[in-house]
C-alpha cells in the first residue's frame, strides 16, 4: 500500500505540473501577491502623477520638496505592504507543509532528499509570486489609468503626455515575485525536520512543548526585539534634534515587529489564555480555548497577520492625531486649518487599509487550511457526540479567540509605534508661540478610529469563519476518521 501511494506521489508532478495550484491555500497566496503588486503599481503611478502635477503648478513647480516627501511615502507604504505579504505567505506555506507531512515523509522513504522537497516548495512559491505579480501589475495599471483619467477631469491643473507605464512599476512587480519566493523558502523550513517515520501519520503541528524546546529561534527573536527597541529609543532621542529620527525609528519598528512575529509562539499563548476566560466554561468554549493553545504555531500564524493589520491602522491614526494635538498646543487653531490634514489622513488610512486587507486574506486562508487539515480531529469530535452546531460554534470561537487576542496586541503596538513615529518626526519642529522645539509629547489616541477597528475585527471574525465552519460540518464522522 505504501509503495502504491509513493508511486502516485512520484507520478503526480509529471502528469499534472500545475496541479498543486488547486491545493487549498495556493489561490489565496496568489491573491495576496496580486494585491501587493497592484498596490505597489498604483502607488508608483500616483506618486509620478502627483509629481507631474506639482511641476505643472506655477507657484510650487520649482520646489521638489513635496515630490520627494510623496515619493518617500510611496516607497515606505509599498515596503510595508510587501513585508505584510511576506509574513502572510510564509505562514501560509508553513501551514501547507504541515498538511503535506505524510506525502513528504513518503517521498523521503523512497529516497528523496529533504532539500529537493524544499526546493520544490520554493519553486511553487516563485510560481505563485510570478502569477500574482503579473495579475497585480495588469490590475494596478488599469486602476491607475482610471484614476489618472478622473484626476484630469476634476483637477484644474492639467498634465500633458503623462503615462502610467512608469519604469519604476517594475520594482514592486519584481519585488513581489522575489518576496513570495523567499517567503515560501522560509515557510518551507519545516520540510527539513520531516522524517520517513511520519509517513504513517497525517497533518502534524508542533505541540507547545516542542515549540518551547527550540531555543535558537527564540534567542534570535529576542535579539531582534532588543535591537529594534533600542533603535526605537534612539529614533525618539534623535527626533528631538532632527526629523530624520523617524528613519531610525522605522528601522527599529521593522526589526522589533519581525522579532515579535518570529517569537509569536511565546507571546500569543498567554494573551489567548486570557481571552479564553471571557468565553465561559462550556464544553465548546473550553475545546476552542484548548485548541488555540495546544498548537501555538498554528494559532500564532493566524494571529500575527491580524496583529499587523491592526497595528498599522492604529499606528497611522495615533501618529496623525498626535501631530494635530501638537499643533493645537500652539494656541487657538481654527478647525478649517485641519481640513487638509484630515483629508490626507483619510487617504493614508485607505492606503494602509490595503495592508490590513492582505492580512485579513491570510487569516481566512489559514483558518480554512487548518479546518481541512483537521478533518480527522473534527470527525472524532462528531463521533463522540458533538453536534454539527457545536462543531461550528467551536470553530467560530477559535477564530474569535485569535482575532480578539490579535486586536488587543495590535492596539497596544499601534499606539506605541504611532507615538514613536510622531515623536521622532516632530520632536524637533518649532511650535508657536515661542518657536521652541516641541520636545516630548504624550500620545493622542483617536478613539473613534479605535472603535471602528474593534468593530471591523468583529466583522472579520464572522467573515473569516464562514468557510471554515461550513467545511467543518460537511464531512460525515466516519469519512473524516478515515481521511489521511
Amino acid at each position: 500500500m505504501t509503495a502504491v501511494v509513493a508511486q502516485a506521489a512520484l507520478e503526480r508532478p509529471r502528469t499534472a505540473p500545475l496541479a498543486w495550484l488547486r491545493e487549498r491555500g495556493m489561490g489565496a497566496s496568489v491573491l495576496v501577491a496580486a494585491l501587493t503588486a497592484a498596490f505597489g503599481v498604483i502607488l508608483v503611478d500616483v506618486t509620478a502623477y502627483i509629481g507631474a502635477l506639482l511641476q505643472a503648478d506655477p507657484y510650487i513647480g520649482n520646489s521638489e520638496t513635496l515630490e520627494v516627501v510623496v515619493s518617500i511615502l510611496s516607497v515606505l507604504l509599498t515596503a510595508v505592504a510587501m513585508y505584510v505579504a511576506a509574513i502572510v505567505t510564509a505562514n501560509t506555506f508553513s501551514t501547507i507543509i504541515a498538511g503535506r507531512t505524510r506525502r513528504i515523509a513518503l517521498m523521503r522513504l523512497i529516497g528523496a532528499s529533504a532539500r529537493s522537497q524544499r526546493s520544490e516548495v520554493a519553486n511553487q512559491g516563485l510560481a505563485v509570486g510570478v502569477i500574482g505579480a503579473v495579475i497585480g501589475a495588469v490590475t494596478g495599471l488599469v486602476l491607475a489609468s482610471i484614476g489618472v483619467a478622473i484626476g484630469d477631469r476634476l483637477l484644474s491643473t492639467s498634465v500633458d503626455d503623462f503615462t502610467t507605464l512608469q519604469p519604476r512599476i517594475v520594482l514592486p512587480v519584481v519585488g513581489v515575485a522575489l518576496t513570495t519566493w523567499v517567503a515560501a523558502w522560509v515557510g518551507s523550513r519545516r520540510v527539513l525536520t520531516v522524517t520517513p517515520l511520519q509517513a504513517i501519520g497525517g497533518s502534524v503541528e508542533r505541540s507547545r512543548s516542542e515549540v518551547v524546546a527550540r531555543p535558537g529561534r527564540h534567542i534570535g527573536a529576542l535579539v531582534l526585539l532588543v535591537v529594534g527597541a533600542a533603535l526605537l529609543a534612539v529614533g525618539v532621542v534623535a527626533g528631538l534634534v532632527t526629523p530624520l529620527g523617524v528613519v531610525i525609528a522605522f528601522a527599529g519598528g521593522v526589526l522589533s515587529f519581525t522579532g515579535l512575529a518570529i517569537g509569536a509562539v511565546l507571546v500569543m499563548p498567554p494573551v489567548l489564555r486570557l481571552v479564553g476566560r471571557l468565553f465561559g466554561r462550556s464544553a465548546t468554549a473550553r475545546l476552542a480555548a484548548e485548541n488555540a493553545l495546544r498548537h501555538p504555531e498554528r494559532s500564532s500564524r493566524m494571529a500575527i497577520g491580524v496583529v499587523m493589520g491592526v497595528t498599522l491602522v492604529t499606528m497611522f491614526a495615533v501618529a496623525l492625531e498626535s501631530a494635530k494635538a501638537l499643533m493645537m498646543r500652539s494656541g487657538d487653531v481654527p478647525k478649517e486649518f485641519f481640513a487638509p490634514m484630515d483629508a490626507f489622513a483619510s487617504v493614508m488610512m485607505v492606503l494602509v487599509a490595503v495592508s490590513a486587507v492582505i492580512a485579513a486574506v491570510g487569516l481566512v486562508n489559514l483558518l480554512t487550511i487548518g479546518v481541512v487539515q483537521r478533518r480527522r480531529e473534527l470527525g472524532l469530535l462528531r463521533s463522540i457526540g458533538l453536534t454539527s452546531r457545536q462543531v461550528r460554534s467551536m470553530v467560530l470561537l477559535e477564530a474569535a479567540h485569535v482575532t480578539i487576542a490579535a486586536t488587543l496586541v495590535g492596539l497596544v503596538l499601534g499606539i506605541a509605534y504611532g507615538w514613536v513615529a510622531a515623536q521622532s518626526l516632530l520632536g524637533s519642529v518649532p511650535v508657536l508661540p515661542d518657536m521652541q522645539p516641541a520636545g516630548f509629547m504624550l500620545p493622542a489616541v483617536p478613539w473613534m478610529p479605535v472603535a471602528i477597528i474593534v468593530a471591523a475585527t468583529a466583522v472579520l471574525t464572522l467573515i473569516a469563519a464562514v468557510t471554515p465552519t461550513r467545511l467543518a460540518t460537511r464531512v460525515a464522522p466516519v469519512e473524516a476518521l478515515a481521511a489521511d
